[in-house]
């Protein structure tokens, strides 16, 4: 099978006009999102071959779902249920001071049952690289045993921090990523992350190394927001400055970068290309109203032709 195969949840969005209040809006924009299928998404749009499992609720909310990864390019190996609901989000986006808040309503959501007996074991143990995140551990005991397991059954893994502190405390993430990352060959990590969940300290530089040897991962690509990324592997350190963009939608930016560098990854290339195609990937998600990179590869190569200057408007 090959290509990208990744797996986690995908929740329905809610969302009013940005500026708008959930308590007094009569109309939400109705959208679909989750973190590994954002990752797929972007990298099926970006010409590699993704596969997203998942577990649905065997319902109208669930086919949609469904639907929606699959008119992006991304086959969805979804185990169907009789059982458990359908999880959803609302984003409430405002200016500062009060900025953006998000509410979860994901609690007994058909995936938190679901485990690695159900996954479609072809398409984790075949593909070029395995891919999950921290957000799916942190959803019951269930899926943390099922990350691990499948985080074991694949040969090549990669892996997204993805803090989220209304899932879980620092403390919490650290004891049951501590026995996860050990299986992790690509590590990507927020420095904020590092820094909350697993003790880093010291410069990007540093943090990357150090995560690289207390996981022996063979790469540790520490992301940094406007300032840029960087790779910590072992031929040395690669560095990436951010591409300018005019931010309209920032929901989903990261999933961008990890989903173009992994695009990248697969077609052997180089640690520095795909660097630079994820940085690429991520501006132009900031201009894209929803989680999805809806985005094609000539639009990326431009952003990296461009050389770090503004995008043609």
């Amino acid at each position: 099978m090959g290509g990208i195969t990744t797996f986690g949840e995908t929740m329905v969005r809610l969302s009013p006009s940005p500026g708008e209040r959930i308590e007094t809006a009569d109309a939400l924009d109705f959208r679909t999102a989750g973190a590994e299928s954002n990752v797929a998404i972007a990298a099926a749009r970006l010409g590699a071959d993704a596969t997203w499992i998942s577990k649905l609720p065997d319902s109208p909310l669930g086919r949609r779902v469904a639907g929606d990864v699959r008119r992006h390019g991304v086959d969805p190996a979804v185990t169907w249920s009789d059982e458990g609901r359908q999880g959803t989000y609302y984003i409430e986006r405002g200016s500062e001071p009060r900025g953006t808040n998000v509410i979860y309503d994901r609690a007994d959501a058909a995936v938190t049952s679901m485990t690695a007996s159900e996954a479609p074991t072809d398409a984790v143990e075949s593909a070029d690289v395995f891919f999950t995140t921290g957000i799916t551990p942190a959803l019951s005991e269930t899926l943390r045993e099922t990350t691990a397991d499948l985080l074991e059954t694949a040969s090549t893994t990669a892996f997204d921090l993805n803090y989220r502190g209304k899932l879980w405390s620092p403390e919490r993430a650290r004891e049951t990523l501590e026995t996860l990352l050990p299986n992790v060959g690509l590590l990507f990590v927020p420095e904020r992350d590092a820094r909350t969940v697993l003790g880093a300290e010291g410069s990007a530089e540093a943090i990357g190394a150090d995560l690289r040897d207390r996981f022996d991962c063979e790469a540790v690509v520490v992301t940094r927001g406007s300032d840029g990324a960087l790779a910590s592997t072992g031929a040395g350190v690669v560095e990436q400055d951010a591409f300018a963009a005019e931010t309209v939608d920032p929901i989903g930016t990261g999933d961008a970068f990890v989903g173009a560098f992994l695009s990248r990854y697969v077609r052997d290339a180089s640690v520095a290309t795909a660097l630079e195609w994820g940085a690429a990937a991520a501006s132009l998600k900031r201009t894209i109203e929803g989680d999805h990179a809806v985005i094609t590869e000539g639009e990326v190569a431009d952003v990296v032709a461009a050389d770090g200057t503004d995008i043609d408007r």
